[in-house]
């Protein structure tokens, strides 16, 4: 057993001691950061990119020499945990893959036109907001076999994936956005969320039937099997349900518990007990441990942004605003764009600054945090996402960014407007 199999037991270990602290023994949580950690030490040499982190490292000490000079209070047990929920959310669904990934189908040649156009999106957008990347990286890899991925064919798989931030409750982005704002109200939330894709969907249709260089007539896409597609469905019913008669339970600590309780019930009864065993071995032995940049980054954040936010609050800094309405959301919102545009990622930015707007209007907020999250996601040449296409399908970084400068710029717009409205439903 090498010392990936040995992470991959340590992050499975991580999270079902936070499932079970949670309900049963908070003092635990810190067991459960503690693996995380460990699976985080052993798997950094085998981290590609490792200048961002070692520069967080060192701003973390300097933050944390000026707390001590200062005698500035931090909570330790916050350093090490404070975005663990997040990570067993991420855990938790990343299990769905095994029983939620879509049949590989064999096409001789991909389906062309405005039909597949639309077909591809909603099946990148649908399966995405369940299994995250492996979605998009399923279906470029297909366009990918057959062609150089075409402008048209990036701008489908950027935003069409980068929608999901807005509402999905499997991302990451709601994890982050119900860690640092966990009064929000969820249905608000998921209305607002699609009602943001459906308009990101709209503007992203008529920009590519108007424009004449993409030519949708000639679009290559890759028909996804929707078989499956019932499965996150059952899941949000039951989390949504659940949490109705359970309002106390934290919703990022139910989709994380019936993620792997429905896979390992559905599971079992589509591939049988034997070969169900070995697949869930696999998974934590091999593909736990590929979560490796996710987990580095959200630790070592999450420890950055308790470290400064103990400084803020040691300065004993007031708000730069009586209220936190549509008009300062917006600003705010325009931040975060602004810096996720030149490499500094949303959770980052999250991390520092939610503790010390935990006082304001969490649904306002957690929506802001979702916007610019998927407002950065499709634009940023730093962003996960692009980098991925970039390295994976030898596509230019700045031809991403100006394909979708502008469709930001749009989306800002259209968030803008919503938080207004949203600022106005709940009367701020």
């Amino acid at each position: 057993m090498n010392k990936s199999n040995i992470s991959g037991i340590l992050i499975f270990l991580s999270f079902i001691v936070s499932i079970y602290s949670y309900f049963f023994q908070k003092e635990l949580l810190l067991l459960s950061g503690m693996f995380a950690w460990s699976a985080f030490i052993l798997l950094f040499s085998t981290l590609g990119n490792k200048k961002f982190l070692f520069i967080l490292f060192i701003l973390s000490f300097f933050a944390f020499m000026i707390c001590f000079i200062n005698d500035y209070k931090i909570d330790y047990i916050k350093v090490f945990t404070v975005n663990q929920y997040l990570l067993t959310l991420l855990i938790g669904v990343g299990f769905l893959r095994l029983i939620a990934t879509p049949k590989k189908t064999k096409v001789k040649e991909l389906p062309k036109g405005e039909k597949s156009f639309l077909k591809t999106y909603f099946g990148v957008h649908l399966f995405g907001s369940v299994i995250n990347l492996s979605s998009l990286i399923l279906v470029a890899d297909k366009m990918y076999k057959k062609a150089n991925l075409s402008s048209l064919q990036v701008v489908l798989l950027t935003r069409a994936f980068a929608s999901d931030a807005y509402w999905s409750p499997f991302f990451v982005a709601f994890a982050a956005a119900i860690t640092y704002a966990p009064n929000l109200n969820t249905f608000v939330i998921l209305v607002n969320g699609l009602f943001l894709a459906l308009i990101g969907f709209l503007i992203t249709y008529m920009e590519v039937k108007k424009d004449k260089d993409f030519n949708i007539d000639e679009f290559r896409g890759y028909p996804i099997s929707f078989d499956t597609l019932y499965l996150p469905f059952i899941l949000a019913f039951l989390v949504l349900l659940t949490h109705s008669i359970f309002p106390d339970i934290k919703v990022i600590v139910l989709i994380s518990i019936f993620s792997i309780s429905l896979t390992f019930l559905v599971l079992p009864i589509k591939k049988s007990f034997f070969k169900a065993k070995i697949k869930f071995k696999n998974h934590i032995l091999e593909e736990l441990p590929k979560m490796k940049t996710e987990l580095s980054l959200f630790l070592v954040a999450g420890m950055f942004g308790i470290i400064v936010g103990s400084i803020l609050l040691g300065l004993n800094l007031t708000l730069p605003f009586e209220n936190f309405d549509w008009f300062i959301a917006s600003i705010l919102l325009a931040i975060f764009i602004i810096l996720g545009f030149i490499g500094i990622h949303p959770i980052i930015t999250i991390a520092i600054i939610g503790d010390f707007l935990s006082g304001v209007n969490h649904t306002l907020l957690a929506v802001t945090f979702l916007m610019a999250w998927s407002t950065t996601v499709s634009t940023s040449p730093f962003s996960g996402l692009n980098l991925t296409i970039v390295a994976r399908y030898n596509f230019d970084a700045k031809e991403i960014f100006k394909l979708n400068l502008f469709y930001a710029f749009k989306m800002y717009i259209v968030c803008t407007i919503c938080l207004f409205l949203l600022a106005k439903y709940l009367n701020l």
